[in-house]
């Protein structure tokens, strides 16, 4: 699309990278459920695609559209986020290298670093990003990235992206922000300094809890070039009808988070009034260590909330006495999620330094009617 960069985000998800197709004049990208693509003579690839591992149509529409929407120059996209994680460290990391990591982490990551990347000879070290002194007393010769969430999870911790762009040029080291939580449409760390960004684009950016994926996005062409390499060569690519339905997805990301935001701000009202919580974590909130942070770099505070009860066991009766939230782990579907971090998704965490209290409840609030999920959460709090 011409002169995406002055173009609109709504306008961008809806046509970067999806121009009404050639030859029938679609107007969405078709699936093109294809392995194998005919040749013009040895070696004349037809528009550069041989094989569907390398390049597929349909996949190179959505890695456009994503590119546009984070203002990158080169999206790759993956058949999982834990895929695309994975193609990045292979690419920047070999055995010896250290990365710098949060000390409050998606459990996938953290198992990937302590289960994975730790027996292949990368080491890593936990450390509270919201410290830009404890960042750069953390780096070592061998550092190759600051690996950042913000927000994290599922502590909802605020990072300063900028902050630890600076880091990380001062020290010749990347700057990989995973972008999951907030979206494209409430954050763009390639605008603040960094230089990949990672998602689970199963979460918001698909948006319909039917489709599982991930994606990178940088701004450096030669890195991007090498990144490609790496997800020919290991081959974990988003499939043609994943990619097309997190396409679809993507085109309404504006409007949905949108309501997400309004929905999990009344959340948080009435959870801070509610006699039976203890604290809420949410970087909307005037008293959160990372509010101003947020603030600044965030166009909104985002669909995800975290709440501490006064015992685990108080935590794990009202993850199961919710009616409109679903018990289950993922987040940033249209469907309100609840779930226990420290016995679901971050179970893997248990006994590390990033392990979460037991006593953490953490929602994905959906798009439903307001209303409607703070009746069901004042049932489920009693």
């Amino acid at each position: 699309m011409d002169n995406d960069v002055h173009r609109g985000f709504e306008t961008l998800a809806i046509h970067a990278g999806q121009e009404p197709d050639p030859t029938t004049g679609a107007v969405v990208p078709p699936i093109y459920q294809v392995s194998t693509y005919k040749q013009d003579g040895v070696g004349g690839l037809r528009g550069g695609y041989e094989y569907s591992r390398s390049a597929n149509p349909t996949r190179t529409a959505l890695e456009e559209c994503l590119a546009a929407l984070e203002g990158g120059v080169r999206g790759l996209a993956f058949a999982s986020g834990l895929a695309a994680e994975d193609a990045l460290l292979r690419t920047v990391c070999v055995p010896g290298d250290h990365v710098i990591v949060p000390n409050d982490a998606y459990g996938g990551t953290y198992r990937l670093f302590a289960k994975v990347y730790e027996r292949w000879g990368v080491a890593y070290d936990p450390v509270p990003l919201a410290d830009l002194d404890a960042v750069r007393a953390a780096v070592r010769p061998e550092t190759k990235a600051i690996w950042v969430e913000t927000p994290t999870n599922p502590l909802l911790g605020i990072a300063d992206i900028e902050g630890l762009a600076a880091v990380a040029r001062d020290h010749g080291v990347l700057l990989v922000v995973d972008n999951t939580f907030a979206s494209p449409y409430l954050q763009r760390p390639l605008t603040l300094g960094a230089h990949v960004v990672v998602h689970s684009t199963t979460k918001y950016l698909g948006g319909h809890s039917d489709v599982v994926g991930g994606a990178l996005v940088t701004s450096d062409a030669e890195l991007g070039e090498r990144l490609a390499f790496h997800q020919n060569a290991m081959g974990a690519v988003a499939g043609p009808f994943d990619s097309w339905l997190t396409l679809r997805g993507i085109k309404t990301l504006g409007v949905r988070m949108d309501r997400h935001c309004a929905n999990a701000a009344a959340v948080v009202d009435m959870l801070t009034a509610h006699p039976a919580v203890r604290t809420v974590l949410y970087p909307g909130l005037p008293d959160h260590p990372g509010h101003e942070t947020a603030a600044k770099q965030m166009k909104a505070f985002g669909g995800m909330v975290s709440f501490r009860m006064e015992s685990a066991e108080a935590a794990l009766r009202v993850c199961e006495r919710t009616r409109l939230f679903t018990l289950g782990e993922s987040l940033g579907g249209v469907e309100s999620l609840i779930e226990h971090p420290a016995r679901m998704t971050h179970a893997s965490a248990a006994g590390s330094p990033l392990e979460v209290p037991g006593d953490l409840v953490r929602l994905s609030v959906g798009i439903e009617s307001a209303e409607d999920l703070l009746e069901d959460l004042r049932q489920a709090l009693g």
